[in-house]
């Protein structure tokens, strides 16, 4: 035991003359390498702390008359602007990378979807990266809504169908996509997946609007 405690220590004795003549014979890269950290670290401070942050700020601030014109129902302007403010495409163009701009491609994505514009307003939504799973699952089914009023039923059922998985149970977007799911799937002529659908909502979402009308879909998507 004595012995091997002793090969230990010459082992260990050994590893730390290496290392210190590591050191020693390589100490003006370390010390380069050390710098070269601090100063990237201090870069990526100022950065965020003088162009990143007042840049989202300067975003949040333009796109407040954006989302007042928003919530007013004026689609049109919210998505342009005017001469005076600049609308949702214009935050995203002018401050992209930005959290104020991603969520402009959601609110220009509803814009779009209700002023007609249904290819501009499924590249914005498929753009727009959620934070939460309201909007994400919104987006989803929003998407999938642009697609139905293009007649394209398959597209549309794929995307409710994503819109209520990533919903996860949230007791308004997901019985909302799993219904119009199951009437996409019905126009496909999918009767057991619309079945699937609507038996969903029966199981999990009783308090829902959708609640009160699924038996009789069910009846009549088992119906020979």
């Amino acid at each position: 035991m004595k012995e091997q405690n002793e090969e230990k220590n010459l082992e260990v004795s050994g590893l730390v003359a290496k290392t210190e003549e590591y050191i020693e014979k390589n100490k003006k890269m370390i010390s380069i390498v050390g710098a070269c950290v601090v100063v990237v670290a201090l870069a990526i401070f100022a950065y965020v702390k003088f162009v990143s942050q007042p840049r989202q700020l300067r975003a949040a601030e333009d796109m407040f008359a954006a989302e007042q014109w928003f919530n007013e129902g004026d689609f049109e302007k919210a998505l342009n602007g005017n001469d005076q403010f600049m609308g949702f495409l214009g935050v995203i163009d002018e401050y992209h990378c930005t959290k104020s701009a991603n969520l402009a491609k959601y609110y220009a994505g509803i814009c779009q979807l209700n002023l007609g514009q249904f290819d501009e307003a499924i590249k914005s939504l498929k753009s727009y990266k959620g934070k939460d799973v309201f909007t994400t699952a919104e987006a989803l089914m929003l998407i999938g809504d642009a697609y139905a009023e293009q007649e394209n039923a398959t597209e549309a059922c794929n995307y409710y169908e994503k819109a209520a998985s990533s919903a996860n149970n949230n007791f308004i977007i997901a019985p909302t996509a799993l219904w119009k799911a199951g009437m996409m799937q019905l126009k496909l002529g999918n009767k057991a997946n619309a079945v699937k659908s609507f038996q969903k909502i029966k199981d999990n979402y009783p308090e829902s609007p959708e609640f009160g009308e699924v038996d009789k879909y069910i009846a009549f998507a088992e119906a020979e």
